[in-house]
């Protein structure tokens, strides 16, 4: 399942994110942001995992941080169901849901607290983090917990 995982998520990026940039950032330069900062976690998130930077995906590892959601299979599953209570919805991120729970239902429990955990969190699927890789991390994940966090600055377009 997790290649299916990661083979569909690289389909996916040429597929449907065709009309988003890449960062254009590797993933040694995210240690160049300060330390706390989203950047700075996500070279740390990168560096830890063994993971290389996935062009036009690297909002989603930003999602990783942001909601510290491990990257097993289920996690990945469970980060589409926080996804969708945080109000995204695209036909990857439903078949990831159905696959998932048909596949993956031993961890039904996990699915739907993430997906509630979404819907308590302020929106934040449909922002473009590039913009906000030097802000805290904590302050960051504290606004969206708290609902604090209200400005978007370069929303995604139709939430994808």
């Amino acid at each position: 399942m997790l290649h299916l995982y990661n083979w569909s998520s690289r389909v996916y990026a040429e597929l449907f994110k065709g009309y988003r940039l890449a960062w254009g950032i590797k993933k040694e330069e995210f240690f160049d942001y300060p330390e706390g900062s989203i950047g700075y976690a996500l070279g740390l998130f990168y560096k830890e995992k063994g993971f290389d930077v996935m062009p036009k995906l690297e909002n989603h590892d930003v999602f990783h941080v942001l909601t510290e959601t491990g990257t097993d299979i289920s996690d990945e599953i469970a980060m589409q169901y926080l996804l969708f209570g945080n109000g995204k919805i695209s036909l990857y991120l439903l078949a990831m849901l159905f696959i998932g729970t048909l596949i993956f239902p031993e961890y039904s429990k996990y699915y739907w607290s993430s997906f509630r955990k979404g819907k308590t969190m302020s929106k934040f699927y449909n922002i473009e983090f590039k913009p906000f890789l030097s802000e805290s991390l904590s302050q960051f994940q504290q606004a969206l917990i708290s609902k604090q966090y209200t400005l978007q600055v370069n929303p995604i377009k139709n939430g994808k």
